[in-house]
């Protein structure tokens, strides 16, 4: 994995959001909302040095563009979104281990990271958003919140797991919140707006109007009806 810097970000103890693409787009969805919705700035870059696929555009081939990006604005850096994650357990765990030696470098004390929560329960329109934390002191802090922990053991694989356990290995302290899907094939919009919303809660910050992400998940809803 390669790792290119192009500038120091103007940021003091921030917190980080770190999500890459999952089930359902989950975690590319709220990723590339927030990064769209409050303008954040790229500071780094960081990019696999062989392809692990190429894509077949129909006689000819393409190189996919596997490459994730560090953002920040008023002490926040997000990192991921974008398509795809690191094919090999290598790549996946030099990737985790950057993030958090970037959240040491800034001083961040805090890892939020998100993704799906395949359930087969029947889902209305609101679907939950769960969360799980490094420690069980977190988790009873949240448990104030009404926010509803993950409800039975599971292992959860993936960077959108994986970044929990780099954290808590590194003293830092995180929570991942998972929205429920009954699609994990499908993008779920409606389990971003979820996850978003709990995460503007816990944050005390606002990361702008969802709007737009319920009329694709009403245009999702059509296409597929038809």
């Amino acid at each position: 994995m390669d790792f290119t810097q192009s500038e120091e970000p103007n940021v003091e103890k921030p917190i980080i959001i770190a999500a890459m693409q999952d089930m359902g787009n989950v975690g590319s969805i709220v990723v590339n909302f927030i990064n769209e919705s409050l303008k954040t700035k790229t500071f780094r870059i960081a990019k696999t040095p062989f392809p692990t696929y190429v894509v077949d555009k129909g006689g000819y081939i393409e190189l996919p563009d596997e490459s994730w990006e560090y953002k920040f604005t008023d002490d926040l850096i997000v990192f991921g979104g974008g398509k795809g994650q690191p094919q090999s357990n290598n790549e996946l765990n030099a990737l985790c281990q950057d993030v958090i030696d970037v959240a040491k470098k800034y001083s961040a004390k805090f890892i939020y990271t998100l993704g799906g929560f395949h359930t087969n329960e029947i889902l209305e329109k609101s679907p939950k958003t769960y969360i799980t934390t490094t420690s069980r002191e977190i988790t009873k802090q949240m448990e104030g919140l009404d926010i509803e922990t993950t409800p039975q053991k599971s292992i959860i694989t993936g960077f959108n797991g994986l970044i929990l356990g780099f954290a808590k290995k590194n003293a830092i302290q995180g929570i991942g919140m998972y929205g429920e899907l009954n699609e994990p094939e499908i993008p779920q919009y409606r389990a971003a707006i979820s996850i978003i919303k709990t995460l503007e809660k816990l944050t005390y910050r606002k990361f702008g109007d969802t709007s737009r992400l319920e009329m694709m998940a009403q245009e999702i809803e059509r296409k597929f009806k038809n």
